[in-house]
């Protein structure tokens, strides 16, 4: 079986997340199976694709080193790049049956535009503990799938260098758990971008995520009523990648914009489990 190692929401090749994404199977394979090789790639996630009888329509699941994901922009783009440039599917749009429900992908110029479901936050006393995990003052802390650290300027995101084993306990109010926190602040004047954040994931296996779409579906309800905005430019400033994405809202649901590229390809030597 073939793999494509993909980064998404990339501006060039080695920026943006690396994702895995497996060549689509005609039955699942083995969950513990999947796992294992998520754990052996060491990406963020490693995505494993479904067929079905429809063409433009696959089974879609996420694993990071640690644990099946109930939600992944990234390694969704990656899937769609997969099958749009690695495996000439011509269909207009994709659809993803996935544990968040159906999730669409179509081309954008050189971009794929996503359609995922929003995810509004709601105000909460800032834990005891976080500014001192992260060590920076915090302004406001919100809590959807993630909790959100806003903090007070890029410069306080961009110099962070967290206490990952405090950050791991941290954020019961999130509704996917402790141990995953997005950090954010608006952008300096003059960027090409409104907001920059990162992500860090030491629970899921992941101690800084390079970009991240599920946590835009959060960022983007946020900053639009902060900024009174219906589009942002984002921006994720992981240390030596970053990530750029295009986000609007859509009342219900959030689109996510990005490139993604493929840098390499691989053929795997074990047989899935099923």
């Amino acid at each position: 079986m073939r793999q494509w190692t993909i980064d998404a929401f990339a501006s060039a090749p080695f920026k943006g997340n690396p994702a895995c994404v497996v060549e689509p199977f005609d039955r699942w394979p083995d969950a513990a199976w999947m796992q294992a090789l998520a754990a052996e790639n060491n990406q963020a996630e490693t995505a494993f694709l479904l067929k079905t009888a429809d063409p433009g329509r696959y089974g879609l699941r996420w694993f990071t080193p640690a644990r099946e994901a109930p939600l992944c922009g990234h390694a969704t783009l990656a899937s769609a790049h997969a099958l749009f440039a690695e495996l000439g599917v011509d269909v207009e749009v994709l659809a993803f049956d996935t544990l968040s429900g159906e999730l669409r992908v179509r081309r954008d110029g050189e971009r794929l535009e996503m359609d995922f479901p929003a995810d509004p936050p709601r105000r909460v006393e800032t834990p005891p503990g976080l500014a001192e995990a992260l060590d920076a003052p915090v302004v406001e802390t919100w809590a959807g799938a993630y909790l959100v650290a806003v903090l007070e300027d890029e410069a306080s995101v961009r110099g962070l260098q967290p206490d990952l084993a405090t950050i791991k306990r941290l954020g019961e109010e999130a509704g996917d758990g402790p141990g995953q926190v997005i950090v954010v602040a608006k952008a300096d004047p003059g960027r090409p971008y409104a907001v920059v954040s990162r992500f860090f994931a030491p629970a899921a296996g992941i101690p800084e995520d390079p970009t991240t779409g599920s946590a835009h579906c959060i960022l983007m309800p946020l900053y639009g009523d902060k900024l009174g905005a219906t589009a942002l430019e984002f921006h994720q400033a992981y240390p030596g990648r970053g990530g750029d994405l295009s986000c609007e809202s859509r009342g219900a649901r959030v689109i996510l914009r990005g490139r993604g590229l493929t840098v390499v390809e691989s053929r795997l030597r074990v047989e899935p489990a099923f």
